[in-house]
């Protein structure tokens, strides 16, 4: 039975047949590790219509014949670099024409691979590996199910932890280490921490800022499970808030909750964008409504596809998007909820649950 390793080399192989290549080399280590289960770096895939061969050094070997024993491999000699190490194989294969990711490989190593293979003609590709991520097999969803319970289950830890003198930095150090402590390998992403008009920057670094001195704590976190993330964005209120906030909060909810509903097969991503996007203009927030509504995620915590004004493609199902509105007033604050979602075969499933009700997110 074929893994699905093998199945994803396959969908490459016809995706790369109209280049009229006699292989692809990839160069992205995300990429590789798609393609073979392959977790380290330094290493190239050079895949062709009748094989494979991962092209690694000696650090790798073991590696290599633990998470891919059936994967055909080159090990270069200490003292080989990358380059030489592919133009050995290139050679070897008597390659007359190879396709390499225009969109990972350097000028400067093209450059150098073209030099070290004179007779071999190098053609660029774009994405050609990123549209087969787009789409999530099962056990892809099921890793990503798992980042989701590992940072739900550390931000619940932290919301019931939280004291008014944690410093910005504190709250994302202590949610990474709970993150960790439930089993994740590490976080998604550099936790977002950010109190009151710090909230107004969508990718805010946290500061030493006490977090009681503000009237609002937005925190952007997700978990690595070992290889595939998870996103998710809260907003934490005090007991009192103001008319403005309030109001701002409950229309970015209103927004996330219409582009969530619009989520289904065959639904045109900027569609999905203007659900939620029609939402805060109404309201006469659109000017402050900053970026696209999502992305998706995976192996990478930003991957195709993109929710956004103009942006071509289509949902399918297995795709897994961020829905993520936003309304920043600079020295103000901003308000921001997301949440994880999967495109099934019928509509949408959201993966994340933490409450998000304005009566949910103040904190007592």
């Amino acid at each position: 039975m074929k893994d699905r390793y093998h199945l994803r080399r396959e969908r490459l192989r016809r995706a790369f047949a109209k280049t009229r290549a006699d292989g692809l080399l990839v160069s992205d280590f995300l990429n590789v590790t798609y393609l073979t289960g392959f977790t380290g770096d330094d290493s190239y895939l050079l895949v062709r219509p009748q094989g494979e061969v991962l092209i690694s050094d000696g650090r790798y070997t073991t590696q290599i014949e633990e998470e891919c024993p059936k994967l055909d491999y080159h090990i270069r000699r200490t003292g080989v670099n990358v380059v030489d190490g592919t133009a050995r194989v290139l050679r070897s294969c008597r390659a007359r024409r190879v396709a390499v990711e225009g969109d990972s490989m350097t000028v400067s190593i093209r450059e150098k691979l073209a030099r070290a293979t004179p007779k071999v003609e190098i053609v660029s590709t774009s994405g050609l590996v990123e549209r087969l991520r787009r789409v999530k097999d099962q056990g892809e969803i099921a890793e990503i199910r798992r980042a989701v319970q590992y940072a739900e289950r550390a931000f619940a830890v932290i919301r019931a932890s939280l004291r008014p003198d944690w410093t910005e930095k504190q709250v994302a150090d202590e949610l990474e280490h709970q993150m960790r402590t439930f089993g994740a390998k590490t976080s998604g992403f550099a936790s977002i921490v950010a109190i009151g008009a710090r909230a107004a920057l969508p990718h805010a670094r946290p500061g030493n800022r006490p977090i009681g001195s503000a009237e609002l704590l937005l925190i952007d976190w997700g978990a690595d499970s070992g290889l595939y993330r998870s996103d998710l964005t809260r907003v934490l209120l005090p007991a009192r808030i103001s008319p403005k906030l309030e109001r701002v909060y409950r229309v970015v909810l209103k927004a996330q909750l219409e582009g969530i509903a619009a989520i289904r097969p065959g639904v045109a991503c900027k569609d999905v964008d203007r659900a939620a996007r029609r939402v805060i203009e109404k309201a006469g927030y659109g000017r402050y409504f900053k970026h696209g509504l999502g992305h998706g995620f995976g192996l990478q915590i930003h991957e195709a596809p993109r929710l956004a004004p103009n942006t071509p493609g289509v949902l399918r199902p297995g795709m897994v998007v961020t829905v993520e509105p936003g309304i920043y007033f600079p020295g103000w604050g901003g308000v921001r909820i997301e949440d994880d979602v999967l495109v099934t075969r019928t509509g949408h499933e959201v993966l994340t649950c933490v409450p998000k009700q304005l009566e949910d997110v103040v904190i007592r």
